[in-house]
């Protein structure tokens, strides 16, 4: 079938963004144990490992958006097999939170007798009806309002669709700006018992992949803007919503379990 030109799947061409993406893991790692020894030279290559990162980033999505929207190589089994790519990624993601959840629930239904009590005692959690409700329905907000960019780019109105889409990724940032927030004011630390570290682990990782994708979101924003998605053709776009409505049913299981679980026990 290949040699006729009857394939029906992409074959990729040779790509550098790869070998980028490895270098710039490794970077983090060894940015990580300079950090922890407390050695005076690491932000440089903190620089050099940012680069790698958006330049593996910016060049894998630019050539999967060739190939797709300019080369048409995006073929109806291409589409389904992103689609499984993108329902198995998120899969692994939720085993990766379900890893924070075990240990909390492990740790707060019967804690040791050196912690006594969940939260350990003298030990202030943060109050979940001050800014972690606002940021519960900050994010209930954005998950809607995508729903919202979603349905107007199906029914073909750009205009509605770039605007309720926009109002998405300011949420997505208001959210992050009050984790942040949040952190500074917070009155334990990562090194406050378990408690503080599956606070922090669990919380600062939702918080990454909420800027992870509000990134996506942004690049859907000016892909939208380029006319890159059609009324039957915007995979992209649908695997970033998948991956944002994921993001909001994480933290709403963090906020049931770690702030008013955590509150109320």
């Amino acid at each position: 079938m290949l040699k006729h030109g009857f394939f029906p799947f992409h074959i990729v061409d040779n790509s550098p963004w790869p070998l980028y993406l490895s270098c710039g893991s490794f970077m983090t790692i060894i940015n990580l144990i300079l950090k922890i020894n407390n050695m005076n030279y690491y932000s440089s290559l903190w620089l050099l490992n940012l680069f790698f990162f958006f330049m593996s980033f910016y060049g894998w999505m630019r050539d999967v958006c060739y190939e797709g929207y300019l080369q048409g190589n995006h073929t109806l089994l291409v589409q389904k097999g992103l689609k499984l790519g993108m329902l198995l990624f998120i899969l692994s993601e939720v085993f990766f939170f379900l890893s924070f959840f075990w240990s909390l629930f492990y740790y707060s239904i019967s804690p040791s007798v050196e912690i006594y009590s969940w939260p350990p005692s003298g030990l202030i959690s943060v109050n979940p009806l001050g800014v972690p409700l606002l940021g519960t329905l900050i994010l209930i907000s954005s998950g809607i309002s995508i729903t919202w960019s979603h349905h107007s780019t199906i029914e073909g109105n750009k205009e509605m669709a770039m605007l309720s889409l926009f109002l998405t990724i300011v949420l997505g940032v208001m959210f992050t700006l009050l984790q942040f927030m949040e952190y500074v004011e917070c009155s334990f630390t990562i090194s406050d018992s378990v408690f503080g570290s599956i606070f922090f682990l669990s919380t600062g990782f939702h918080g990454i992949h909420v800027i992870i994708g509000t990134s996506m979101l942004f690049f859907c924003y000016i892909r939208l803007s380029l006319d890159h998605f059609s009324k039957t053709h915007h995979i992209g776009y649908e695997a970033s919503i998948w991956y944002w409505h994921f993001v909001d049913v994480v933290w709403l299981f963090l906020y049931i379990c770690m702030y008013w679980w955590g509150k109320t026990l």
